[in-house]
Parts: structure tokens; sequence; C-alpha cells
């Protein structure tokens, strides 16, 4: 049985959204944010020695369970697992795409957005390096929007694991990087993954998650 160590509000969402397109069955072992500092408890470096969240454990019973972290590393192990469902199209432009943009959401997309949040916190200094870094932000959501406004998903005409991928990012960047009606190809992707029944269902497995 699959077990994922699940961080309130965080890229592990991402993993309980691909088990349900999967319908492979899995456990939550659910952890909460300290308050004050926004992080996460240490009761996960019992885990892993990173303490972070997404973290699976794959225990069939059979012998030494199988422990997997970062998100982009998880997805692929459930891609194998799953015998290459939601993983790279045939066609080599798509499989291209797919490729790309499954490393593209955490290497490229997510580091502005996450420096954005940090500077946040920071009194004045902090607000004026917002407005700074937010021209960064611009130009990838500008090219996000060009490559949805080119196809219906990130690899093509077919969902796949990039588009799981790319989901924790583009809620991130409407939440507090500028995403909004302005990009309407960008906005429509995230309303119908939004509607999956899929999805639905890992937001009831993983409890309140405030990008849906």
């Amino acid at each position: 049985m699959l077990t994922v160590h699940h961080l309130e509000n965080s890229r592990s969402q991402r993993i309980l959204w691909m088990l349900e397109e999967l319908g492979m069955p899995y456990k939550v072992t659910r952890y909460e944010r300290n308050k004050e500092t926004m992080l996460a408890p240490p009761e996960l470096r019992a885990v892993h020695p990173l303490g972070k969240s997404p973290v699976i454990v794959d225990d069939d019973g059979a012998g030494q369970p199988c422990t997997v972290a970062e998100t982009g590393a998880i997805i692929e192990y459930l891609v194998e697992k799953a015998g290459g469902t939601l993983g790279p199209p045939d066609e080599r432009q798509a499989a291209l795409h797919y490729r790309h943009f499954l490393h593209y959401a955490e290497g490229s997309l997510m580091p502005p957005l996450l420096i954005k949040l940090v500077l946040g916190m920071i009194p004045l200094v902090g607000k004026i390096a917002q407005k700074r870094l937010q021209p960064m932000i611009d130009v990838h959501l500008d090219f996000v929007e060009s490559e949805l406004s080119a196809r219906p998903w990130f690899a093509g005409d077919t969902f796949t694991a990039a588009d799981i991928m790319m989901s924790f990012p583009l809620e991130a960047a409407r939440d507090r990087g500028g995403l909004d009606g302005s990009r309407p190809a960008t906005t429509a992707w995230l309303e119908t993954i939004h509607a999956r029944p899929a999805y639905q269902a890992a937001l009831a497995r993983g409890g309140p998650y405030k990008y849906a």
C-alpha cells in the first residue's frame, strides 16, 4: 500500500490528485504547518531526512518499503508503477513538451513565485522587491499562456502528468503571482483541471487546500 505524507497547502496535493487519476489505492498521513513559521512540522524528518513533503512510502509487504521524495521523482515513479499511464505521449513533439513541463514546473516557474512569497513577509523593503520581481514572473505567465493557447494540455491533445505537475505553480500564481483573466487560456485550463472528478476526490482526501 502506498502512503502519502501530505502537508497542508503544499505541493503534495498533486500527488493525491495523481493517485486519484491513476485509480491507485493509497493512505494519507496528514501534517499541519507551524502557524508561526508556516514550515513543515519536525515529525516529517522521521519519514525523510529533509523533513519535506511530499514523500511517499510504497510498502507491498513483501520486502523493504520504498521511500520516494520530491514531487517530480514521485510523479515519474507513479507513471512507471502504472505502466506508463499519464506518461509521455508517443508522438515525439508531444513527448518533448511533456518532458519540458514536467521539469519546468519546479525548475523555472516555481522559484520566483516562492521568492515573492518570502519577500512578502519582509516589511517595506520586501514589498518593493516584490514589484521588481513581478516582470520576471510575467515572462513565465506569458509563456504559459502562449503554450495553452496553442493546445488544450501542456503535452498536446492529451492530459498527462505534466498537467498535474504544472497545477501547483499556476495555482500559486493565481493566488499571489498576478495570474488573472488577462490570460484566458491559462485561467480556463485551471478551471478545467479543478472540475476533474479525480481532482475533487483528491481534495476530499487531503483536506482544506487554499489554492483550489
